[in-house]
């Protein structure tokens, strides 16, 4: 394997686009699976099961299917994607941030769901008890939430960003795969296998493997359960 392959301008942008997104996309994995956990496992009703329902679909539905129904509801000639664009000037297909949104999308469950299991197991009791002794809801989501949640919420997270780095087919359909543009290490590992650069791809493969491993391990680290088994 050669690792100077890594140092090759057209590897470091891949490198550096997917360093950019991580830069947005993990204080989104954060605010979200705070937000979401915590309303999924509170309030139970139709609207929270819809919710529910959404957040957990990317986990079951082909990743090239969700960027295509993305690329729909998001695209210039959609309702919504007119609106980005006049309304915003933004225009999300085939740019950094459909790239942005791709890695979003593909976390998200895993940001949401071990927040939502530590509030349901853990934390409810703890809410209604500070209810009744007169505190606040925000002081008490401050206060007592976030202080018990807090290794899920980083577990969460962790786990989020190590399944965004992978990402594919969503990534794919809205960032449109564009060399120097849009090309993220994995879809740049693709485009190696593609043209038989098999040193190049063998190379990122490794850096996302090393990464990976990094995520493994920060997840032990941030798992209360491992703390109690080491004392």
């Amino acid at each position: 394997m050669d690792w100077n392959a890594v140092l090759d301008p057209g590897v470091l942008g891949p490198v550096w686009l997917s360093f950019r997104v991580a830069l947005v996309s993990v204080p989104a994995f954060a605010l979200a699976g705070v937000l979401l956990g915590y309303l999924l496992a509170r309030r139970r009703n139709r609207f929270t099961a819809a919710l529910d329902f959404l957040v957990s679909l990317p986990l079951f539905f082909p990743p090239i299917a969700t960027g295509f129904l993305l690329l729909l509801a998001l695209g210039r000639r959609s309702l919504l994607g007119r609106l980005l664009q006049s309304g915003l000037g933004l225009d999300l297909i085939f740019s950094f941030w459909g790239v942005a949104l791709a890695s979003f999308v593909a976390g998200l469950p895993l940001a949401v769901k071990p927040v939502q299991t530590a509030v349901r197991a853990e934390t409810l009791q703890l809410v209604d008890a500070a209810y009744v002794l007169g505190k606040s809801p925000l002081a008490t989501f401050f206060a007592v939430v976030l202080p018990n949640i807090r290794g899920s919420v980083c577990t969460a997270v962790f786990l989020a960003f190590g399944r965004s780095l992978g990402e594919v087919g969503v990534t794919l359909m809205l960032g449109g795969n564009i060399v120097g543009k849009t090309n993220t290490v994995s879809l740049e590992i693709y485009n190696a296998v593609f043209t038989g650069d098999f040193d190049r791809a063998l190379a990122l493969t490794a850096l996302l493997g090393c990464l990976s491993l990094a995520m493994l391990w920060l997840v032990r680290r941030s798992d209360p359960g491992q703390g109690l088994a080491r004392r």
